[in-house]
C-alpha cells in the first residue's frame, strides 16, 4: 500500500466541491433547506466540525443521497487527523 503525506479530505470539503458548487447554491441556502444554523453549515464547509449521524440524515434528505456519504467521510478524515 502507498503511504502518502496528503490529509484526507473533510466531509465538508467533499459537501462544498461535490454538491454546493455545483449546484450553485449559497451556504445561506442550504442552512435554509436544512433548518441548520449558517453557522453549523459554514463549520462544516471548512471542516470545523464533524458530520454526526444527525446531519448526515438531513444533508441525504435534501441532496437525494445516502447518510453513508457524511459519516464514511467524516470517519476517514478524523482517522487521518491523529
Amino acid at each position: 500500500m502507498l503511504m502518502t503525506k496528503r490529509r484526507p479530505s473533510s466531509a465538508g470539503e467533499m459537501l462544498t466541491a461535490e454538491f454546493i458548487e455545483p449546484l450553485g447554491i449559497k451556504k445561506t441556502e442550504l442552512a435554509a433547506k436544512t433548518g441548520l444554523p449558517r453557522k453549523h453549515v459554514s463549520e462544516l464547509c471548512r471542516g470545523r466540525r464533524a458530520v454526526t449521524s444527525d446531519t448526515a440524515l438531513i444533508l441525504a434528505r435534501v441532496f437525494g443521497n445516502s447518510a453513508d456519504f457524511g459519516s464514511i467521510r467524516s470517519v476517514g478524515w478524523m482517522c487521518g487527523r491523529r
